[in-house]
């Protein structure tokens, strides 16, 4: 991890170190003098900005305020160790087919970056565009899949309706008969959907944004944050003050308690989010396939294993523990779609925490605190918007000039009766 391919050398990213073959070997059976992949540093006194949040947002922002616009006087503060909160505890799955323009628009650029990730950051993200398939079982959810569809087509993404039969030919083990419970009577077929490697994801903007020179502190638990006069003027954390007019608030379930630390309120409920993981089995599913109507969703691994998921509990709470509830009935959903898979053994499962907005769409950008910014309320689908996110925040705390692609997002649309419906689209939320 870390090295970077030269004509048949590997040079370390940051310290430009050149490896040979029997170098790299000699470093991988003995683990001798290995380079980190970041850095770890002394809290500095003051920042340009401090990102709360060591996530792929709270990455992402750091990196491309460095890398778009030289903006490297940054830490990024994260209270357990980077991608340990949401980054760590979804089910990596980017699509972009959304239901209103503004969702589109903001998610497809989000896939178009993940597309060239690996080759901008000089790391292999492992996104594997396998295709995306949201199932129908009524008429009225196929009306609702060809409303998707034109909304798509209307923003340039690749997304139509598709049939029992073909749906059958991508996934020969859905049972697409009539007979059914839950018939499949048509999807809504996204091919450059698909799946990444979250972790990857997380280690490739870290190890980025280090060698730009940001400060990432892991095992920091931010206090208090400082406001005066209507701005922020710093923050409290474990290891000691820091000074800044710049805060960003790139936190999945303990948005609203950073939010409150500067004084500002946020209309978000927080809920946990189960998924779970099988043995590993011979490849069989290519693509990502979802149910509203059963409120679940599977897709296999590139090592076999099926991954399985619902949409959030339906209690609002901070607990990250996996319930036999959970399993029982994600497991006869899933074999309601494919009973085949009935033999299949649950290895684990896991949870993560969800901030649900009324209209399952995030908050982002300005409050009315200056120089306090929000990158929140992702509810189940954060992680397919993490780089254009990163992007859009840069751009408005570097410009001061809030971009087209987030302006429908801000915090006063609540006040003001601008919802951006998307439940429609993220109900079940993959």
């Amino acid at each position: 991890m870390g090295m970077v391919f030269r004509q048949g050398q590997r040079r370390h990213p940051r310290s430009g170190e050149r490896y040979s073959a029997l170098a790299l070997l000699r470093h991988g059976l003995t683990g001798a003098d290995w380079p980190k992949v970041w850095r770890q540093h002394d809290l500095a006194p003051s920042y340009d900005a401090v990102v709360i949040g060591g996530g792929v947002h709270g990455l992402a922002a750091a990196y491309y305020l460095a890398a778009n616009h030289g903006r490297r006087n940054i830490a990024v503060l994260e209270r357990g160790y980077l991608g340990s909160g949401g980054s760590g505890r979804n089910t990596a799955i980017i699509r972009s087919n959304y239901l209103t323009p503004e969702g589109v628009r903001f998610y497809d650029r989000s896939l178009k970056l993940y597309e060239t990730l690996a080759a901008d950051l000089n790391f292999n993200v492992m996104f594997s565009q396998r295709g995306h398939l949201t199932l129908a079982h009524s008429d009225s959810a196929l009306r609702t899949m060809r409303w998707r569809a034109e909304v798509n087509k209307l923003e340039g993404v690749d997304s139509r309706v598709i049939g029992p039969s073909e749906i059958a030919a991508l996934v020969p083990r859905m049972d697409v008969s009539a007979g059914v419970r839950f018939p499949i009577l048509g999807a809504l077929y996204h091919p450059p959907g698909g799946i990444i490697r979250h972790d990857a994801v997380v280690w490739g903007y870290a190890r980025a944004a280090d060698a730009l020179g940001v400060h990432l502190h892991q095992e920091t638990e931010v206090t208090g944050i400082d406001v005066a006069g209507g701005r922020v003027r710093g923050v409290r954390t474990n290891r000691g003050s820091i000074a800044t007019p710049v805060v960003v608030n790139c936190t999945a379930g303990w948005s609203t308690q950073i939010s409150d630390m500067a004084g500002v309120r946020l209309p978000i409920t927080t809920l946990p989010l189960q998924a779970a993981v099988t043995e590993p089995v011979r490849p069989f599913l290519d693509t990502v396939v979802v149910s509203g109507t059963l409120h679940v969703y599977v897709s296999q691994t590139d090592r076999g294993e099926l991954v399985f998921g619902a949409s959030v509990d339906p209690f609002p709470s901070y607990s990250q523990r996996g319930s036999l509830e959970f399993t029982e009935g994600v497991a006869a959903h899933v074999l309601e779609l494919m009973p085949s898979l009935a033999g299949l053994r649950v290895l684990r499962q896991w949870s993560g925490l969800c901030d649900m907005t009324p209209d399952y769409s995030p908050v982002m950008g300005e409050t009315p605190v200056e120089g306090f910014y929000l990158d929140v309320g992702w509810g189940t689908y954060g992680f397919k918007a993490g780089p254009v996110a990163g992007e859009t925040m840069a751009e408005l705390i570097a410009t001061g000039k809030t971009p087209e692609l987030i302006a429908g997002f801000d915090l006063a649309r609540f006040t003001e009766g601008r919802l951006v419906g998307e439940r429609g689209a993220a109900a079940v939320g993959h």
